[in-house]
């Protein structure tokens, strides 16, 4: 049986990092009173989670088929501006995550499953070669899922906007991060391009 880290719903669920822009470390934190689960990812799963639930509730909110108002922008009680909750204690990193629409209890439903994860129970060579107990892949030994309101994803979206606008500006020239010091632009020669 995986451990199976439910939150339906929790009292919070947040995108947050540690750490100053280039050294940042990225955490999906859910709470539902003293109970905390804090899993780490990458900037990249933190934009395109946050990306693909706004496109998700578009989507549903365009089908007219839900008795709930779908939010177009996230309300203004329910920004979060506050730090991640401490002390963070990494559950696991962050591989595969799933996001689907639950139409009758009408929330977001978003799992995340450890890294690696998504390739258990597969083996090197011809399916045929697999034994049959291993024909069928196996459980995730962990994962968390969270299930949340439209209007409480729309914040979601909106916070984890700004923490991934939060690290270093982008060149303007070549589209890589410019560290504090500057950075060696490839489409300007070599110049050192530095943070206005």
């Amino acid at each position: 049986m995986p451990i199976v880290h439910a939150f339906d719903p929790p009292e919070r669920f947040v995108a947050g990092t540690v750490g100053e822009p280039g050294a940042r470390t990225f955490f999906l934190q859910a709470r539902e009173g003293t109970r905390v689960v804090t899993v780490a990812l990458e900037k990249q799963q933190v934009a395109a989670l946050a990306e693909r639930i706004d496109e998700l509730l578009d989507e549903v909110m365009n089908e007219a088929r839900t008795s709930t108002v779908i939010p177009a922008v996230a309300p203004l009680g329910l920004t979060d501006e506050d730090p991640l909750d401490l002390p963070i204690q990494e559950e696991f990193r962050a591989g595969t995550m799933t996001l689907s629409w639950d139409p009758a209890g009408e929330r977001v439903v978003i799992e995340v499953f450890p890294v690696g994860e998504e390739l258990v129970g597969l083996s090197e060579g011809d399916p045929e070669d697999l034994a049959p107990d291993q024909e069928d892949e196996e459980e995730p030994t962990e994962v968390l899922v969270v299930r949340i309101d439209a209007a409480h994803a729309r914040a979601f979206v909106q916070r984890a906007a700004k923490v991934v606008g939060a690290g270093r500006p982008d060149c303007p020239f070549c589209g890589q991060p410019i560290d504090p010091d500057g950075h060696l632009c490839v489409r300007a020669n070599g110049f050192r391009r530095r943070p206005e």
